[in-house]
């Protein structure tokens, strides 16, 4: 009996279509985005590492988040549709209320002196803090701080603070800076 020949399978596509299956895949899909917070953090220094710096306890806005996602604000506790408004509060001392932050009257650049917020929030989160949660309360505190950057910038430059140039805004930031202070998560428990 005579050995019949297997034919050869030409190969010399396989790779062509591999590459357009791997270019239709990676076109096709779609990516996670993670979400996250951009800030611009301090610069490391030996020297501030070990340094605690004393802020007066009116200075100081107190923002707890325990592990049951509960909100404390200055020991109050809070929903998170109220605490961009107790934020805004504390940031503005309109009344200038003893129990609410100083100013510091500052001479800034297209502005003159203004009443500069020596007021610093001061978030704390337990260890089981969700962090969609964490985020939820960071962004209320940046929006408080942006609607008060938003009303000062009208009121000294008739435009939002969106619409202004590079000083401008550069001066704004000046007269409503983002203190924002992250403790290291613990547990804090709580109901």
């Amino acid at each position: 009996m005579a050995k019949r020949e297997v034919q050869e399978i030409n190969a010399g596509s396989m790779a062509d279509i591999a590459f357009l299956l791997l270019i239709f895949f990676l076109v096709a899909t779609t990516m996670n985005v993670d979400t996250g917070l951009q800030r611009v953090l301090p610069p490391f220094s030996d020297q501030t590492q070990n340094q605690e710096v004393e802020v007066k306890k009116r200075n100081l806005l107190l923002v707890f988040v325990n592990k049951f996602d509960d909100i404390q604000v200055a020991g109050e506790r809070m929903d998170i549709t109220q605490v961009k408004d107790k934020a805004k509060e504390f940031i503005l001392n309109a009344a200038n209320s003893p129990d609410l932050p100083e100013k510091v009257d500052t001479e800034i650049d297209l502005i003159g002196s203004y009443p500069v917020s020596q007021g610093v929030i001061s978030l704390q989160n337990d260890r089981g803090t969700s962090y969609n949660k964490y985020i939820m309360v960071q962004n209320e505190l940046t929006r408080a701080f942006n609607e008060v950057r938003n009303e000062v910038s009208l009121q000294k430059f008739g435009r939002s603070f969106a619409e202004l140039d590079e000083k401008e805004r550069e001066a704004i930031t000046k007269a409503v800076p983002l203190k924002i202070s992250e403790a290291e998560p613990k547990n804090i428990g709580g109901k």
